[in-house]
């Protein structure tokens, strides 16, 4: 019977979205199940075959659990803010909102045509002001509470007010900008603007000046994973570090908690590594030096304190405000410069870049508070602002990254440890060492000397013992038009929220989407977004008089900001009255699938999970952790195609011949080669770009011939392989099927169009094993022992990778299962309908037409699995290899139910042993049951 994809799958897709097959329900006593995957951002490229290759993974344990009586929740939407769709607007004029709704429209359609059992009742959009109405609602709690240490939890600001009615600073322990002390009585009688100065200090999303990425070609601040080589990977243009007023959310409260949350979730330990890494735990001290000649100090962190005898040199980070205090007008100029190069680097590149050492020296020097000598203070980039004080002291026979520094400035090197090792040229961390070259240390190991150390900085009064995270506060502000606007006016130089009521505070009309003349960010343009404080709304700019209307915050929230708790608004996603509803939040609970990319290990993942834990110290939700299980899929690759162009021409040279000419190696789309070849189609190509239409060619045999490499399915690198015209050849259940058959869900793979012939090959038999030519031929017979011990061998197989997420293994039994079947001539119905079932996750439009002609009136969704009966896979016979005096000779099928006794006398009585043992009594036989039997002689 000819196996039709394109109507069927047409057919059913049809159904599902008429009947809302895969909509959830929230009133059940079914348990439940939430699978999810990472918030995709339409771009106008749509989908490759890349992407789908997480969704299929998901939908198939989504399909599995419904099978297995769950009440599943796989919902999706969009991140539909974003930069991309912003810079589009800027070159064409054209609203984001606009190109956003096209982008979103076209993915739309192709995850409906691969299948997906989303819940689209619950689709979500960053950009909606329905849903950033929340995000923003969300700002405002953060902006009104604080991080109380002693619950170690955030709290409602008002406790920290009243705190400080009663107490003042007493015995408050905040994590805060910056340590300040006052009495009850100061605080009564200070200002409001200095009470909302001092609280500005205190609160989770807080207004600070930061360094941030700079680049004025896009005028945005730009977030370390979008800058690359110290350009903006959007447009390449180049990035700076700039000192701004920004928001900023004080995710390094939680740092403790989210390094310690990490021991609870079931992730990829290479993610959880990234995670610890990001936050940067490590204990050790603070420690005062006295600048010489002014009344500054220098406060260092340390983790090996117990080096301080070694230290020879000190280091600020350039963006110090010292620096500019101790530097020496004679080396101002060398200061200033190095400061200017520093600044076209981001902090990831600065952090990264460990084997070259730069610097400048700033003149002046430090005091070393136990050896009394003098030391050199420099500026490099290497020490990072952020990190610690954004000073070290430097212990250059102990630390590689100061010991080059020192080579390189020619400082000296001074031993304090004695190792087994030469300490100064091979071993720079030695903890199994013995202090020396100090009577106050001498002999002591090294955790006695760090105590010791601490224990005497305390009683000098010159620093103490502390704990200290790498993980710094996140920037939440950027300076574009297309994300949420900061529900935020400002009265007399501070910020005030809007009152919640007001929300949400809807993304104004401009008339462009660059910053203004006097450089504000784009909603500067806006000509109707002021508050009106007495009548609480939003009026004209025209109408600010700072008296009773005000201007708005002009930055909008960056694109981690919806991401970070959309998986919440999928539970109750029409909700107007609260962001999602206390029970629905405790029915749901966490995600117990996330699916996603590793490249958002200390993003998107360590945000939300803040967000959720804030979200719950308030009470809102009832988990700390947002995402108990998740897998990282890896890439599909595509194989890329190069042509070499001659260098200052314009004409290109066949792979095998370029290595003659000095030549550029450029991307060439695949469509452009003939068939499933390398060979170029020249005519094509001169067609492909203007650039290209005077094109000359320098053959091999009379063909140009491309190089090829596989590497990442990419637009930019004209190689992806579009859905669409797969899912039309081959149907979407092939499509599916193919990319869990391609390997491991969590390795990169190369995709090969060609191998999808062998899937669809299985499809077609799969189908006709329910036919008889052209019939739908399915017989109630009982089926044979062989028949179940085929299916229960598959049930078995597939539970065991699905839960294993071992989806390639899966496909190959299917593969084998139906060849079985189909050798057996078996068409019985209690083989297949359950068949239908067990493979409906992977190729669901083929499973529910099947199930559908095997007349059943109600989708194959909501079946039971088949249940595994192991009485089918005992076996009734087994062969045994006999083996004599270690060599096999012959094999018998013998009975499973006998005793190793029985065995042993059958094999003993059997004719072809007789003629080995020539009337030889054996000395020895050995039945190992099932398995072998082995016979001395």
């Amino acid at each position: 019977m000819f196996y039709d994809h394109q109507q069927i799958e047409k057919k059913w897709q049809k159904y599902w979205e008429e009947n809302q097959t895969y909509k959830t329900s929230d009133n059940t006593d079914k348990p439940k199940f939430y699978v999810l995957d990472m918030f995709p951002y339409p771009s106008g490229a749509g989908l490759h075959v890349g992407h789908p290759l997480g969704y299929i993974a998901s939908d198939i344990y989504a399909r599995y659990k419904r099978h297995q009586g769950f009440n599943v929740l796989h919902p999706v939407g969009y991140d539909s803010f974003g930069l991309p769709a912003e810079q589009y607007a800027i070159q064409t004029g054209q609203h984001p909102a606009i190109t956003t709704e096209q982008n979103i429209n076209r993915y739309e359609e192709q995850l409906k045509k691969i299948g997906f059992s989303f819940d689209w009742s619950r689709e979500v959009r960053t950009s909606d002001s329905s849903y950033y109405k929340w995000t923003q609602w969300i700002f405002i709690q953060l902006f009104h509470s604080w991080y109380n240490k002693n619950t170690d939890k955030a709290e409602p600001i008002e406790t920290l007010i009243k705190q400080f009615e009663e107490k003042g600073t007493e015995g408050l322990n905040a994590n805060q900008n910056d340590e300040l002390n006052f009495t009850a009585e100061e605080w009564k009688t200070a200002s409001d603007l200095d009470k909302e100065d001092i609280l500005l200090n205190y609160r989770l999303a807080y207004r600070a000046e930061t360094t941030v990425n700079w680049c004025p070609a896009l005028g945005t601040v730009l977030a370390n994973d979008e800058v690359k080589d110290g350009k903006s990977e959007r447009g390449g243009f180049p990035v700076f570090q700039k000192k701004m007023m920004q928001w900023s959310m004080r995710i390094s409260a939680y740092s403790e908690r989210l390094l310690q949350g990490l021991n609870t979730l079931d992730w990829p330990q290479p993610l959880k590594d990234s995670q610890e890494y990001w936050i940067g735990k490590s204990q050790g001290a603070q420690v005062q030096f006295k600048v010489e000649g002014h009344d500054e100090t220098v406060e260092v962190f340390t983790t090996r304190p117990d080096t301080i005898f070694g230290a020879t040199f000190m280091v600020l980070a350039p963006e110090n405000p010292l620096v500019e205090t101790i530097t020496t007008d004679a080396q101002k100029v060398e200061v200033d410069t190095y400061i200017e190069e520093t600044s076209k680097k981001t902090e990831r590149d600065r952090m990264s870049d460990v084997k070259n050492v730069s610097g400048a020296f700033t003149g002046s020097y430090a005091i070393n508070p136990f050896s009394n000598e003098k030391m050199p203070i420099y500026i490099s980039d290497y020490v990072l602002m952020g990190y610690g004080t954004g000073a070290v002291m430097a212990v250059p026979a102990h630390d590689e990254r100061d010991h080059r520094f020192a080579k390189k400035f020619n400082l000296e090197i001074k031993k304090v440890v004695e190792t087994e090792e030469d300490v100064q040229e091979k071993s720079f961390d030695s903890k199994d060492s013995v202090c020396v070259n100090s009577d106050f240390l001498n002999g002591l190991n090294y955790s006695d000397a760090k105590a010791k150390i601490i224990s005497e900085i305390g009683t000098r009064r010159i620093g103490h013992g502390t704990t200290n995270y790498r993980q710094r506060d996140a920037i939440f502000s950027r300076q574009r038009y297309w994300g949420e606007p900061v529900p935020i006016y400002y009265k007399d130089g501070m910020p005030y929220t809007l009152p919640t009521s007001a929300l949400p505070l809807e993304l104004p009309e401009v008339e462009k989407y660059l910053p203004t003349e006097d450089g504000d960010p784009p909603l500067g343009n806006a000509k109707n977004f002021a508050w009106d404080e007495v009548n609480q709304k939003v009026v004209s700019t025209d109408l600010i008089d700072d008296k009773a209307v005000f201007p708005l915050e002009l930055s909008t929230m960056p694109g981690w900001a919806g991401s970070s708790w959309y998986f919440l608004r999928y539970m109750d996603p029409d909700d107007d009255e609260v962001f999602v509803k206390k029970e629905r939040a405790a029915y749901w609970g966490q995600v117990d699938l996330y699916i996603g990319g590793s490249e958002h290990a200390t993003g998107h993942l360590l945000y939300s999970r803040f967000w959720n834990m804030f979200l719950k110290d308030r009470g809102w939700i009832n988990h700390d952790e947002p995402f108990q299980k998740l897998i990282n899929q890896g890439m599909i690759l595509g194989m890329s195609a190069f042509v070499y162009r001659i260098d200052g021409t314009n004409t290109y040279v066949s792979k095998n011949l370029a290595g003659q000419y000095q030549t550029q190696q450029i991307h060439v789309d695949v469509s452009l080669l003939k068939g499933t070849s390398d060979e170029l189609d020249t005519e094509a190509f001169k067609l492909w770009r203007p650039d290209f239409t005077d094109a000359e060619f320098i053959l091999e045999d009379g063909k140009y011939i491309t190089d090829r490499e596989v590497e990442k399915m990419s637009k930019s690198k004209y190689n992806v392989v579009n859905p669409d015209d797969i899912c039309e050849e081959y149907g979407a259940d092939g499509l599916r099927l193919y990319e869990m058959f391609l390997g491991p869900l969590e390795q990169s793979k190369p995709w090969n169009t060609q191998g999808l012939s062998g899937v669809y090959g299985f499809l077609k038999k799969f189908w006709n094993l329910y036919f008889n030519e052209d019939v739908f031929e399915v017989s109630d017979e009982e089926p044979t022992k062989a028949e179940y011990k085929v299916l229960h061998t598959l049930i078995k197989k597939v539970v065991y990778d699905i839960e294993n997420f071992s989806f390639n293994t899966s496909v190959s039994s299917f593969m084998i299962a139906v060849n079985e079947l189909q050798k057996l001539k078996c068409n019985k119905r209690n083989i297949l309908e359950p068949l239908a079932v067990i493979i409906s996750p992977y190729a669901p439009h083929i499973c529910e037409e099947l199930w559908s002609l095997s007349g059943h009136g109600t989708s194959i969704e909501f079946e039971k699995f088949p249940a595994l009966n192991e009485d089918y896979l005992i076996e009734d016979e087994i062969e045994y290899p006999v083996s004599v005096n270690g060599k096999m000779k012959f094999k018998i099928s013998l009975s499973a139910q006998l005793s190793a006794k029985e065995v042993e006398d059958l094999v003993i009585s059997n004719e072809k042993m007789q003629q080995i043992l020539e009337g030889k009594t054996p000395k020895k036989i050995i039945v190992v049951p099932h398995r072998i039997v082995n016979i001395v002689i």
